[in-house]
């Protein structure tokens, strides 16, 4: 990585003495990789904005000022799509229509208009993650996958966020994640620091469908509602709440209408004051009234550049731990194995 330091001394003048040192500048470095960003336009009822130009964007890294070096309007750039369900006894009511509105929304992804270089990958879980079919466009072998579920007891959500972002990271073009769950994580071996740090590095947007069989407060996992929320928002995606079979074809809607209308911008990190945190936060400003713009919170730097992870500035859930592992930490003696993935076919 290019770095580019500035450096003030104090300078001891001969015979004069030690001169008190000068506080020094700070220190600015260049990454030279590419950074690339998806975004959302919406305007203050919701919809959907299409038709801006680079002119509209500002971007910052750290409160500095970025140039975009790549601008792309509703891009076509392939989607790889990962679609996670929910798979544990905790919304067996209402797997049938999920599956029903998930295959509605994967005919209309995948459809004759679509780029045919889209891909989507299945995968269930319960108290382990079963990656049930690689990426494809097979329709056949979709369907086959999304009916395909075998319950469980544990609810591993992180484990699966954190698996299918892996799975995602070397793809090309963009990458999303639809995680349709009541959000209540109960068997994880990662983290949601774990899993949000995953996503973020694939560059992944993650959408969360959270099931909600019971409207009453109190007897809901509040604290898996609002992970799942604050991991959607940190990725540039959203959540939405799902009441009953009309809810849930909506917000496959609503998400296909985002993708639609995509834009991709990408620049090389310049002049962002060096720190401690390994993660930059990024905001992108919608320069005409009344818009605002929905991506992701930040990102990684190079591992050289620093050594602390993941901090979103928004408080975590009060049951998940502040730690940060770039992978699942080691199985004591007697306890479940790590996240894993039952593999079930290849990429066509």
């Amino acid at each position: 990585m290019l770095r580019l330091i500035l450096l003030g001394a104090g300078v001891a003048l001969g015979g004069l003495g030690a001169q008190a040192p000068e506080p020094q500048p700070p220190t600015f470095r260049a990454d030279v990789k590419l950074v690339t960003v998806l975004a959302t336009v919406k305007d203050a009822r919701g919809a959907v904005i299409g038709g801006l130009g680079r002119e509209d964007f500002t971007m910052l890294v750290e409160g500095a000022t970025q140039e975009i070096a790549v601008f792309e309007r509703q891009t076509d750039r392939p989607l790889s799509v990962s679609l996670l369900f929910d798979a544990s006894g905790s919304v067996a009511k209402e797997r049938k229509f999920e599956q029903e509105a998930a295959l509605r929304f994967l005919r209309s992804l995948l459809s004759a208009g679509a780029n045919p270089a889209d891909r989507v990958a299945v995968y269930h879980f319960s108290d382990a993650v079963d990656e049930t079919v690689r990426f494809t466009r097979s329709l056949a072998r979709l369907e086959q996958a999304v009916l395909a579920a075998h319950p469980g007891g544990g609810t591993s959500v992180y484990d699966a966020l954190y698996l299918a972002a892996q799975r995602l990271e070397n793809r090309e073009g963009r990458k999303v994640i639809v995680a349709i769950t009541d959000g209540g994580d109960t068997t994880s071996r990662t983290t949601f620091a774990q899993s949000v740090e995953a996503a973020q590095l694939a560059e992944a947007v993650v959408y969360s469908i959270i099931v909600v069989p019971i409207t009453n407060d109190a007897g809901r996992n509040l604290g898996g509602e609002n992970a799942l929320k604050t991991l959607s928002a940190a990725t540039g995606g959203a959540a939405f709440r799902q009441y009953g079979e009309t809810d849930l074809d909506q917000s496959f809607r609503q998400i296909e209408r985002d993708l639609r209308t995509q834009y991709l911008l990408a620049f090389y990190p310049r002049g962002v004051a060096a720190g401690t945190q390994r993660f930059r936060r990024l905001e992108l400003r919608v320069n005409r009234p009344g818009l605002r713009a929905i991506t992701r919170a930040g990102y990684f730097a190079p591992p050289e550049s620093s050594t602390s992870g993941y901090d979103p500035g928004v408080a975590l859930p009060a049951a998940v731990p502040r730690e940060r592992k770039t992978s699942p930490p080691a199985v004591p003696a007697g306890k479940k194995s790590a996240p894993r993935a039952a593999t079930k076919g290849a990429t066509p």
